[in-house]
């Protein structure tokens, strides 16, 4: 389910498979249990009862097995919605060690350790641009993967599509006449994003969020590409198929729709168009996630450029001033951060953590 992105079912079936753990449960099925919990958990923006358990499972890793690789290696991708980006890296690279140790280094779980590094690495670094370390893991899961499975199998969809991510960075960043030139990285991660599409496809067909994804990520590339038209009927696609399968005001939606308004922004003059996307995107995150979410700076930005070219100033004020108190708020959020020391994590027994679980609302 949670491949397919029915993360309501997704989420069902994690809390039923929690329900059925004991304290006669073997700790290697609990910490898997309690990690896919957690994970589900994030999906569905339960972002405290992901906490929960996942410091669970990885402090019950910890007791177990020394290194807390079945729990830390999915934990990065676990939480890469909460803050602190920068966890996700040191969440991971003992990991990745252990797992060599234990099942090789050509192991399908080795390359998906792999590929979560990629990924975090990705966001980590992308204000610095440093991305050759995530290129690098990418490049081994998707050598590793290749090895294993056949040549259409979905793993790989998902690895081609962090490194086509990378790529994409890497061209932007990369002057012009270098040998790896903005061009044949373009093009070569325009040919992995369509593999990823292409699979996504056979898999779950059009008409699923996976799916939808890959478009989106399409039409961010070919902006990046200057093919502004390719790049708004990918986003079209994506925004279409999002709001049929997940309503008009998912997080899902909202994010492609502010992806369009850049398009409209920056590259197509069509700022009144740009205009109505952008406080369609706002409405959206303001009403799942409140006045501090970090996606509201690139709308805020936006609606400044929107009404500078339409020589709207006072609307470009008051939007200016709506990010200076985003900014005032991100900071404060900073510092009432409490978040627990890797390393630190308690195990409660399993009752209480089912009575915190179910008990809680967030």
């Amino acid at each position: 389910m949670f491949v397919r992105c029915d993360y309501s079912a997704a989420h069902r079936w994690s809390l039923r498979a929690q329900r059925l753990l004991t304290r006669y449960t073997p700790v290697k099925i609990t910490v898997e249990v309690v990690r896919a919990c957690g994970k589900a958990c994030v999906v569905k923006r339960r972002f405290g009862a992901a906490g929960l358990v996942v410091r669970h499972a990885v402090g019950l890793a910890r007791a177990a097995f020394r290194h807390a690789a079945p729990a830390l290696r999915r934990r990065a991708a676990g939480l890469r919605l909460l803050p602190a980006q920068h966890r996700l890296h040191h969440a991971q690279r003992g990991p990745l060690g252990t797992l060599r140790n234990v099942f090789g280094r050509s192991s399908l779980h080795v390359a998906t350790a792999q590929e979560d590094l990629a990924y975090a690495l990705y966001v980590l670094e992308y204000s610095s641009g440093r991305f050759y370390k995530a290129r690098d893991h990418a490049e081994r899961a998707i050598h590793i993967i290749e090895n294993l499975v056949p040549p259409d199998h979905l793993l790989l969809a998902s690895a081609k599509r962090v490194k086509a991510l990378i790529l994409e960075e890497i061209a932007l960043d990369t002057p012009a006449g270098q040998d790896m030139s903005e061009p044949s990285l373009l093009e070569e991660s325009e040919a992995l994003h369509k593999a990823a599409l292409s699979l996504s496809m056979m898999a779950f067909g059009e008409k699923n969020v996976q799916t939808a994804k890959h478009y989106g990520n399409l039409g961010r590339l070919y902006q990046s590409m200057q093919k502004f038209q390719d790049a708004e009927t990918m986003h079209l696609k994506a925004i279409a198929i999002k709001e049929e399968l997940l309503g008009p005001e998912d997080y899902e939606v909202g994010l492609s729709i502010g992806h369009l308004a850049s398009l409209y922004n920056y590259h197509m003059n069509m700022h009144v168009a740009a205009e109505t996307l952008y406080l369609r995107s706002i409405s959206i995150s303001l009403k799942l996630f409140g006045e501090r979410y970090s996606g509201l700076e690139y709308d805020y930005r936006g609606l400044v450029n929107v009404f500078t070219q339409l020589k709207r100033h006072d609307r470009a004020d008051h939007y200016t001033r709506l990010l200076t108190r985003w900014h005032e708020l991100r900071e404060q959020s900073k510092a009432e951060q409490q978040q627990p020391a890797i390393g630190n994590e308690q195990i409660v027994p399993l009752e209480q953590l089912h009575e915190k679980l179910f008990g809680t609302n967030d």
